[in-house]
């Protein structure tokens, strides 16, 4: 009996070991510029919980091109493995539609702070605190902010939103529906079947959170904000189903967007749906009225 217990104790330490070091932290790739895009404030933000982040905001200019009183903001998230300068191409039709943008890294992305483990609930925890920045800054209306994020991004955001009944409108790009799901698939690949559960099991325990709590499908419904969803029907890194899922699961307050030639990673597709987008920003509320897109 010691001894079986002691071999299931040496395969979980083992498990635990591979399971953090393949899905605790993503590879940190060379920041792909350490140079702030042209126009934009390079940002830090000191967090509670330790890591500082780093971000670039770029300030929306207005109709008039003479400064007014404080306008809407997007907060943009990247996804696993993803950095702010990637979410760049998204910048452009916010800045078009009179937003202010805040491109951000989380932690262990980009240039902020490395740290031991990430997770989609602490991908949340960043966004909370850039969004008590944000809604620090003078030039934003901090009832008009949007938080736009792509992939686990997207579904921190729906975490987020779920929790500050404050937020303006979400904007998701190719989020999964079901984390639990996507993870079983991915160490299915890597590890025996009976140990599948057992690294699930393990992963909610590194994260300090039950997929239930976190996951889409089950944020989005007590999310008050509306909710644009695009997804690329060319995705097979989290298929388009997932995005049918997530609407049906809240009909009432999201709408549905596919784009055709879009894949997971196409950010650069955003500005395609810029008509879409505007209208979406207009019937919320964060823009007054739909202003002309390049294009």
């Amino acid at each position: 009996m010691l001894v079986a217990l002691g071999t299931l104790a040496v395969v979980l330490a083992e498990l635990g070991r591979r399971v953090k070091r393949r899905y605790g932290r993503p590879p940190r790739r060379p920041p792909t510029s350490a140079l702030v895009p042209e126009g934009a404030a390079d940002v830090k933000i000191a967090t509670p919980h330790g890591p500082v982040l780093r971000g670039w905001l770029l300030e929306a200019t207005p109709p008039s091109g003479v400064a007014g009183p404080s306008g809407p903001a997007a907060l943009v998230v990247h996804g696993w493995g993803g950095s702010a300068a990637d979410m760049l191409p998204v910048s452009a039709p916010l800045l078009d539609a009179g937003l202010h943008v805040l491109l951000l890294d989380t932690r262990c992305h980009g240039r902020s702070d490395q740290a031991v483990f990430t997770s989609m609930p602490t991908f949340a925890n960043d966004i909370r605190d850039a969004l008590d920045w944000l809604r620090q800054q003078p030039q934003v209306d901090p009832a008009r902010i949007v938080l736009v994020g792509h992939s686990v991004g997207a579904g921190a955001c729906l975490i987020v939103a779920a929790g500050d009944p404050e937020i303006a409108a979400v904007v998701s790009l190719a989020s999964m529906a079901d984390p639990r799901q996507f993870m079983a698939d991915l160490l299915r690949q890597r590890l025996p079947r009976p140990l599948t559960a057992l690294a699930l099991r393990y992963v909610e325990h590194v994260i300090g959170h039950r997929f239930t709590e976190f996951s889409p499908i089950h944020t989005i419904g007590r999310v008050n904000a509306p909710i644009l969803l695009l997804h690329g029907q060319r995705d097979t890194t989290v298929p388009i189903s997932d995005a049918h899922r997530l609407h049906a699961q809240a009909p009432d307050h999201t709408t549905l967007l596919i784009l055709p030639e879009a894949d997971h990673n196409s950010v650069e597709e955003l500005p395609g749906a810029s008509p879409a987008l505007l209208s979406f920003l207009h019937d919320t509320g964060v823009v007054s009225a739909p202003r002309h897109v390049p294009g």
